[in-house]
């Protein structure tokens, strides 16, 4: 029985590579957006566990893969942070477009945006509106530091397809309007 396993195994993964050369396994941005939205929600909830003061919440991501032929993600995100300090919840309105490049981390099976650079920002709160520039830097670390830790997208073990393509070496590129997997190092 384990042989006709590994021979069914190895028959699906030259029936997987050999498609893949044709037609590589693509997610769209809309996909990329929704998985974005609930990676916000799903860390405000750890956040909230964890009794942290800090609160998360995502009101629109907008992702467009490949602008002018580039290899980047341009995420245009907006929501609210909030803090609370002593009796008092300091809400803030956070508007940022930040331009990455999208790597594939083959050990999580998970892409993540890197090498970030701020575009756009924008910031209401009752002590400061307007630009963040005067921050930035410290404004992207957080940003960096966060997309490097929450994926935008992670391979679906339910999802026979996906589960059979994190078995094997891949990589995404870019393409207009979505992320491709295609075979490729797949080291981190």
């Amino acid at each position: 029985m384990t042989l006709l396993r590994a021979l069914s195994l190895t028959a699906t993964l030259a029936i997987v590579s050999g498609c893949a050369s044709f037609s590589p396994y693509s997610v769209s941005e809309s996909t990329l957006e929704g998985y974005l939205h609930d990676a916000v929600n799903r860390f405000d909830e750890h956040q909230a566990g964890a009794n942290s003061p800090l609160n998360a919440s995502l009101t629109s991501a907008d992702i467009t893969l490949g602008p002018d032929g580039r290899n980047v993600a341009i995420l245009d995100i907006a929501g609210q942070v909030s803090v609370d300090a002593f009796v008092a919840r300091l809400p803030v309105d956070i508007a940022l477009e930040v331009e990455g490049a999208p790597y594939y981390d083959s050990s999580e099976r998970a892409v993540y945006i890197r090498d970030l650079k701020l575009l756009k920002s924008d910031i209401q709160s009752a002590f400061f509106n307007g630009d963040i520039a005067p921050v930035s830097d410290t404004m992207m670390s957080f940003v960096a530091q966060w997309l490097e830790t929450v994926p935008v997208y992670r391979l679906d073990d339910t999802n026979l397809g996906e589960r059979l393509l994190g078995m094997v070496p891949s990589d995404v590129r870019v393409a207009p309007g979505r992320l491709e997997f295609v075979m490729g190092n797949g080291e981190p």
